[in-house]
């Protein structure tokens, strides 16, 4: 980075102290984007960046709620609303123990770039809570959720900022969220919330957009080399929505997906994920990767180690950010991998990004490579606008379309900058630029 861009970022540690992984995020953008800014000076000029980084606008407030005990429990509700330039704010709700302000920063500032890929015209937001529904009863999450969104529906609505699932939300808890948005508001607001339930405004194929997607970029950087999924030994981390549906979709494409992981170990299966068995035990049961292994018996439960551990040659990193480190990274170059799409925000560590880039491999970062969620949100927002609903094979069309022109415009952005290949800084650029330019045609707000 120059000396401004270096600047720049120490400002920003300055002012967020103690926010890693935040600082993390802006930093990987950051050192992507002085050719873009020697390019288009105006950029500069205009504090584009300078505004870029800080939200436009950041909430923290108490959720209280009742367990099923009678006790009081308070946790804490974030939305971070950074930037509208192209649209309503847009970005999941995670419901995690993990979750601070720097998380939820690092992933809004995250989707603005990714959204901004998709061309839907949709601004970058993110939120959620320290809140961790594994466990609890249904009256329990009714009860976090009902009080979460007590807050919440004053700040959202469909032109203003419109939520969506993530890690610890899906569509039982965007129900129960949007059932008291409804009741707080008086008006069914069908375009508030994406992630819906099929018989209320949800897309079809919005369940499987991000694994879907993820897969779909792989593919499109794999056959700009002249191959593809088929005969790949496909290595998938988490076993949550996003892993089930990677898994799913490189398995139609004919590849063998040997394994998948969550926080109590990983599972090897040499005969091939039984990817309805999977969906069974983790969206119907909620049950952990353990439960696997009792059903089938190709398969081994390792609890030391890492999934990386695994050789293939396809990793997809589908858990959560930074679980991919420099370690894991050689383990993966040494046994082979030769393509490594994000399906999470963020999983590989700067460091394993560098050795995959050194290294050859085909890297996708996330912000590309997992947009397919965020992108049929908006196609769901589309549907709820004209009150129609889409077939599947129309909805997964669209995303199909969408996939491959994020993953040309990166390519044509690297290519453009004279860096052929290089998904992470074609990515930052594209995602950049049409921001910047939004900006600057809208004034210093």
């Amino acid at each position: 980075m120059d000396d401004y861009l270096d600047a720049l970022f120490e400002h920003v540690r300055t002012l967020n102290p103690g926010e890693d992984v935040f600082h993390q995020a802006v930093h990987e953008v950051l050192e992507s984007l002085g050719p873009a800014l020697v390019k288009n000076p105006q950029y500069r000029d205009a504090g584009i960046l300078e505004r870029m980084i800080e939200p436009e606008r950041q909430i923290v407030f108490r959720v209280p709620w009742i367990d099923d005990y009678g006790k009081v429990q308070v946790h804490r509700g974030y939305r971070v609303e950074y930037n509208s330039a192209l649209g309503p704010y847009k970005g999941g709700l995670r419901f995690h123990p993990s979750v601070n302000i720097s998380i939820v920063k690092f992933l809004g500032f995250e989707q603005i770039f990714k959204n901004s890929l998709t061309r839907q015209g949709i601004g970058g937001g993110k939120g959620g809570s320290n809140f961790d529904p594994h466990g609890k009863s249904d009256n329990e999450v009714m009860r976090f959720c009902q009080s979460f969104m007590t807050e919440l529906y004053r700040h959202i609505g469909e032109y203003t900022d419109v939520p969506a699932g993530d890690i610890g939300v899906g569509a039982r808890e965007i129900g129960y969220m949007f059932g008291q948005y409804k009741r707080l508001t008086n008006r069914y607001e069908a375009g508030v919330l994406t992630g819906k339930g099929l018989g209320w405004g949800g897309s079809l194929a919005r369940t499987e957009a991000t694994g879907y997607g993820t897969v779909l970029f792989a593919e499109s950087m794999m056959h700009q080399h002249g191959e593809g999924f088929d005969g790949q030994r496909v290595v998938v981390s988490g076993s949550g929505n996003v892993a089930i549906y990677a898994i799913e979709k490189a398995q139609q494409l004919g590849a063998t997906v040997v394994s998948f992981s969550d926080s109590s170990g990983y599972v090897v299966d040499e005969e091939g994920v039984d990817v309805d068995l999977l969906r069974q035990i983790k969206e119907v049961e909620r049950g952990r990767v353990s439960d696997y292994v009792d059903h089938k018996s190709s398969a081994e439960l390792v609890t030391g180690g890492s999934v990386w551990d695994v050789p293939c040659t396809v990793a997809l990193p589908c858990a959560t950010q930074n679980e991919l480190d420099e370690a894991a990274a050689r383990t993966l170059v040494n046994n082979g991998v030769k393509v490594v799409a994000e399906g999470a925000n963020m999983p590989c560590t700067p460091e394993a990004v560098e050795i995959f880039q050194l290294a050859e491999c085909l890297f996708a970062p996330g912000k590309a490579a997992n947009a397919g969620g965020v992108a049929t949100s908006a196609l769901e927002m589309e549907q709820n606008a004209s009150r129609e609903q889409w077939s599947f094979d129309k909805a997964e069309a669209k995303l199909t379309k969408i996939m491959k022109t994020i993953h040309d415009e990166c390519a044509e952005t690297a290519e453009a900058y004279g860096q052929p290949g290089d998904y992470v800084l074609g990515a930052n650029i594209a995602g950049f630029t049409r921001v910047a330019d939004a900006m600057l045609a809208q004034g210093i707000v």
